[in-house]
């Protein structure tokens, strides 16, 4: 009895996660799609970092794989929905209990903790012993669209969304600041996907193009399958020595324009 009431709950987190992720996924990717590629695509021109456009073919596999990590994420959500009624996790849901502080600190804390784990997994996926099974499929975009920003494998779908367990155990942490940081992070990843560069020529030499990572480094990291392995930030790559040489030359280039 007690078994079909857990399974029918973990059903319904399940389904209304999947409905959840999908559609935001839909809105947002499609949104960016909408305006890069059909409505602004004449006067975005000048800011296209790979001059081409991706074929329809690369687009529907991306929307496929998409699909299929959208599942893998729901999953790990019932994961740690599961663990949470174990005790395993430190996920709380009174606001208070650990100081409104820690609420709204908790969010740029998450940020750099996956930007972490997502360079040393991204360059852990790009070994030889790993990289056909977990990231080529994600490598198959060589000229990306934001339809490719969660067009995964299987294996690496489940590498990425293993950052919500590993959070929930680590640290403290309340659904409303991870519902916000999930967000973030789903914008950022269509953003850097999208195949054009956003930031302003006047920021290309500045000390925040050395900080963030841009569109142009993601970009870059596709066309040539090595360097700039980083997400929000570029300092672990300048730290580790995996910047890519051609960066700043890119960037400067697609930004002249302004």
């Amino acid at each position: 009895m007690l078994s079909d009431i857990f399974l029918n709950r973990a059903a319904q987190v399940l389904g209304s996660n999947i409905a959840v992720m999908a559609g935001f996924y839909v809105l947002i990717a499609g949104a960016a799609w909408l305006s890069g590629y059909v409505l602004f695509r004449r006067s975005w021109k000048h800011r296209k970092i790979i001059a081409d456009y991706p074929e329809r073919a690369d687009m529907a596999r991306e929307i496929f794989y998409s699909g299929i990590s959208v599942i893998i994420f729901a999953l790990f959500v019932v994961l740690t929905w599961w663990m949470k009624l174990h005790g395993w996790t430190r996920i709380y849901v009174t606001m208070n209990e650990y100081g409104w502080w820690w609420f709204f600190l908790s969010l740029p804390v998450t940020i750099v903790v996956h930007d972490a784990y997502f360079y040393w997994t991204h360059r852990l996926l790009h070994s030889r012993a790993l990289y056909r099974w977990f990231h080529h499929t994600h490598h198959r975009s060589h000229n990306p669209s934001p339809w490719t920003s969660y067009a995964f494998a299987p294996l690496e779908a489940a590498v990425q969304a293993g950052i919500m367990p590993l959070v929930a155990v680590l640290y403290p942490v309340h659904p409303v600041p991870w519902a916000l940081f999930m967000m973030f992070q789903f914008g950022i990843n269509v953003t850097i996907h999208s195949g054009y560069e956003f930031m302003p020529r006047r920021f290309a030499d500045s000390w925040i193009s050395r900080v963030l990572s841009t569109p142009t480094s993601h970009i870059v990291h596709h066309q040539y399958s090595r360097g700039n392995y980083g997400f929000f930030f570029s300092f672990w790559d300048r730290l580790m020595g995996t910047h890519h040489p051609r960066y700043e030359e890119r960037l400067r280039s697609v930004t002249s324009g302004s």
